[in-house]
């Protein structure tokens, strides 16, 4: 008979005395069941003891968190918490140095745990340690335990920021600015800051006028990829903070590129170059967090061209008037015009047609829709001033050919920057957790304008090569999209790289693979290969089950969301070989290869498991509304119900690993296995299948229906002798 479900069986153990085994009932107060294992050690003020766990991060045990206490674990009697930060406390103002040091790397250490954290809060425990800092007395492994520990008492979000004094502020400065400090100060210091720009409106204009790029600089160029890491991370968090009004500078000069006050000075300090050639092209390959950093500060830099695009053209502003009439200058009047000025104006209407415009009487109309408005106007100026060459190539070209073959370029162009804007995401905040940055934009100060040029150079060619016409026009640009993202997907590491990749990505290459894609779906339509496909499908899904459970045994490791993403936590989860349990457990960093069950602590019958969620019906991301709102954490979420009403909770790191893992769970439980992978898995074995299975019946042409079954012989009275 199966223990009741309100008891555990658990070890507690405390230094210089056997461990007592106790069956835990989880309807006792907590307090009742310490007083009895304190009783065991004949130990007095059980009020003055607690739970801890013995491994992993040693959290105390509350009643709110006492759930998670499964059969088998290890606990360890300690004092409680509210003892052990008065303690620390005093140990922390004593005057000896030795006891100073051992008590702030304790403190360290227990300020990760939320209920320790809340009892030294109490008891002014942050304020201690400001005034620690602020006096400028600490140096070495005391300064660093110092912010360690404050760093991570803050982190727990009991105290708000705003409380920081501006000394303290000026300090941590200092330490960040100082040209010799050492690392582990460093990381925290500008950990700190980030979380000071990030968490308060007040504290950003304080940090910014401490901190400026130009000095943050300095750190990119060291060989420790953490300080570069947390180093743009702190200008990534500056450049999202920075207030609307120094965000976005009046736009006066539509060749200059539209960029804040703070990405002025990215500019002038050179801050790309630095990122390209000690980061990006260093020795060391980029680590995760590193990616994910680069990836926000290429979103936040393609963020600045919002307003541009959601600007819609204004036909009366003579100003913009002005640079539609640049272009038609630059396109067909040369560095003189000899005809008149009256006698040009009557020809307008005609160039505007041969730009490629819609509205030929008043191509101002054409940016007047958005996205992508006035940015658009910005590209094809960038491209006639820069590149005056092709781009009066492309303009005269088109205007030569046949009518009905020409290419119009305002047209493709206010077409072309909509699609860039869509692919590259522009206006969108960054997806926690994605490190998708491209090399390329790192290797030009103004990328996105040469990416446009490429792309209106492949989109003439591509016009050319399809021979299209104007009802065309729609076809081209799907053409164009799928050379841009496929060439994208190849991460070119600059702009002569991508120019190289769309080169071979012509349209005859798009047709091949379209057609090499399209293969499973288009061949084998006949209904006896219809029939032959069904009969194989069942074997294929079976293969493909077993291959995702495979992958559960394997397991794989998740990382654990918190506010703070590069202190960040790992766990790992995998399934038995016999397939009847789910093994998960903490880790302190991510594993290279398998882990063994033994150091996997939890565990969940498949029996107990009842359902499997994804995206917004999952606990977490209902109960975080940060990630609630975050569209790519949401697409990789998934939860685990199971008796009696608990959760074991998912955030995948990428979109394979969601699908092999919510296609295994279901096929653990019986149920159809429904996701993207498991349907293109199934495309493409049955495919490969089928071509085997029919490889000697090629160029026969197979019947639509079976043969006639011959007619009955006259008579049986047949036999033949084999003697």
């Amino acid at each position: 008979m199966p223990p009741p479900a309100d008891i555990v069986k658990v070890a507690i153990e405390w230094p210089g005395a056997n461990a007592q085994l106790i069956e835990m009932d989880q309807k006792r107060p907590l307090s009742s069941i310490i007083r009895e294992v304190c009783d065991g050690w004949s130990l007095s003020g059980s009020e003055q003891f607690a739970l801890r766990y013995a491994d992993g991060p040693q959290l105390y045990i509350t009643e709110q968190s006492r759930g998670e206490i499964k059969n088998g674990t290890i606990l360890r009697l300690a004092i409680s918490p509210a003892r052990a930060a008065r303690q620390l406390l005093e140990r922390i103002q004593s005057h000896g140095i030795d006891a100073r040091l051992e008590a702030l790397k304790e403190l360290a250490k227990l300020s990760a745990d939320p209920t320790f954290a809340a009892e030294f809060i109490n008891m002014e425990g942050i304020g201690t340690l400001a005034r620690l800092v602020e006096s400028g007395t600490h140096f070495g492994e005391m300064l660093a335990f110092t912010l360690t520990a404050f760093l991570e008492l803050m982190d727990h979000g009991i105290v708000s920021w705003d409380l920081i004094s501006l000394s303290f502020i000026k300090q941590i400065a200092g330490y960040v600015n100082q040209p010799m400090v050492d690392v582990s100060i460093l990381q925290r210091s500008l950990a700190i800051l980030e979380s000071m720009v990030l968490n308060s409106h007040s504290l950003y204009h304080r940090v910014a006028q401490e901190i400026t790029v130009g000095q943050l600089i300095g750190h990119l160029q060291v060989s420790n990829q953490e300080i570069q890491t947390y180093a743009i991370a702190l200008i990534n968090a500056l450049f999202l903070k920075a207030p609307e009004d120094r965000r976005q500078e009046e736009y006066t000069n539509p060749l200059e590129q539209h960029l804040t006050e703070m990405a002025s000075t990215l500019a002038q300090k050179h801050l790309r170059s630095i990122i390209l050639n000690h980061v990006i092209r260093g020795n060391r390959p980029i680590k995760a967090e590193m990616a994910h950093q680069l990836y926000v500060l290429q979103v936040l830099t393609f963020n600045l061209l919002e307003e541009r695009m959601m600007t819609k053209m204004d036909p009366n502003d003579q100003a913009q008037r002005d640079i539609i009439f640049e272009l038609r200058r630059i396109a067909f009047d040369g560095e003189n015009d000899p005809t008149g000025t009256e006698k040009r104006k009557a020809m307008y209407s005609k160039d505007y047609k041969m730009l490629g415009f819609t509205n030929h009487v008043n191509p101002a109309m054409d940016f007047t829709q958005t996205p992508p408005g006035m940015l658009a106007l910005d590209n094809m100026l960038y491209l006639a001033k820069v590149h005056q060459d092709t781009y009066i190539r492309i303009v005269l070209e088109n205007s030569s050919r046949e009518d009905k073959h020409e290419c119009p370029f305002g047209r493709c162009a206010i077409e072309l920057t909509r699609m860039l804007c869509e692919i590259l995401q522009v206006g969108e905040l960054p997806n926690e957790g994605c490190n998708d940055y491209h090399p390329m934009f790192f290797t030009h100060d103004r990328a996105w304008e040469e990416f446009f040029c490429v792309c209106i150079q492949l989109l003439n060619k591509t016009w050319k090569e399809m021979r299209a016409t104007a009802e065309d026009f729609n076809k081209v640009m799907q053409v164009v999209r799928e050379q841009i993202t496929r060439a994208l997907a190849m991460k070119p590491s600059s702009l002569d790289q991508l120019k190289n990749k769309l080169r071979g990505l012509n349209y005859s290459e798009i047709l091949r693979l379209r057609q090499s894609e399209r293969m499973s779906q288009d061949d084998f339509q006949s209904p006896p290969i219809i029939e032959l496909r069904e009969r194989i499908q069942p074997e294929i899904l079976e293969l493909i089950k077993q291959q995702r459970l495979n992958r559960l045994c394997e397991g794989s490791c998740f990382r654990k969301l918190g506010n703070r993403r590069r202190q960040e936590k790992f766990w790992f989860c995998r399934l038995s070989l016999n397939h009847k349990v789910l093994h998960y457990g903490d880790l302190d960093e991510s594993p290279q290869g398998e882990v063994p069950f033994e150091l996997l602590s939890d565990k969940i019958p498949v029996s107990d498991i009842k359902s499997v969620v994804t995206g917004k019906d999952c606990p977490h991301m209902k109960e975080k509304s940060a990630l609630k709102q975050n569209k790519e954490v949401l697409e990789l979420a998934f939860s685990v119900l199971y008796d009696p009403d608990e959760t074991l909770n998912f955030v995948a790191p990428n979109k394979y690993e969601y699908c092999i893992w919510t296609d295994g769970m279901c096929a653990l439980l019986g149920r159809e296995m429904g996701s993207d992978l498991t349907r293109s898995d199934l495309d493409t074995l049955i495919s490969m299948e089928m071509k085997l299975r029919l490889l000697d019946l090629e160029n026969i042409t197979i019947p639509e229906a079976p043969p006639p079954v011959p007619k009955e012989p006259s008579s049986y009275n047949f036999t033949y002798n084999y003697s």
